[in-house]
């Protein structure tokens, strides 16, 4: 059973490559719409979008016997859900947003697979981590920014980069917040005899 991996994230990639998941990489170009307003039915309904868009291609060429990964993160604090910043100015306003209190970080994740002579089947499923972050000043939330991680970042902020100061604590799974619910995945691919 080949993998596909539907998307370009490195974290992403790191995470499957630390199981020992191989896998080929095929992101989505997929416009990422939601009709959807709760954190968790928004990053299910997108990576469902980006698991069907990769199983569909790899359908027409005639491809058999795979499974496709999609996955869609975002962060949620006070009800408003944020995604990947659109500048510098949107980065800080996250992160003003987030410091000194907690919020929690959503992924989503759909597994598409097809066996030979059959329809594709697909699972959606998502987690979600709390995180708490110690207080930011301005100069430190300019700081970050300036430094650029942010900015391809949910919420701008990578727990397992240079923000990994302000994090407080988590309750939950950490490779979630990370980008990818690594040890769910596996589970969910197992219990399907998709992986082993």
């Amino acid at each position: 059973m080949k993998v596909y991996l539907a998307s370009a994230s490195p974290r992403r990639k790191e995470l499957l490559k630390q199981v020992g998941i191989s896998f080929k990489t095929m992101p989505s170009t997929v416009e990422e719409k939601s009709t959807k307003t709760e954190p968790n039915e928004v990053v299910e309904e997108l990576s469902y979008q980006k698991a069907v868009d990769i199983c569909r291609k790899l359908s027409e060429e005639g491809r058999e016997d795979f499974v496709v990964i999609g996955a869609d993160t975002v962060v949620s604090c006070w009800g408003e859900i944020l995604g990947k910043p659109a500048d510098k100015e949107d980065a800080a306003r996250m992160l003003e947003k987030l410091q000194g209190g907690s919020h929690q970080v959503y992924t989503g994740v759909t597994l598409a697979w097809k066996y030979k002579d059959m329809s594709a089947m697909y699972a959606t499923f998502s987690e979600c981590t709390d995180v708490t972050m110690y207080s930011m000043s301005a100069e430190e939330i300019r700081k970050y920014v300036d430094s650029g991680e942010p900015m391809d970042k949910a919420g701008a902020y990578a727990i397992q980069g240079l923000c990994a100061a302000y994090v407080q604590g988590i309750c939950g799974d950490y490779n979630n917040v990370v980008g990818l619910p690594v040890g769910r995945v596996c589970q969910e691919l197992k219990r399907r005899g998709l992986w082993q």
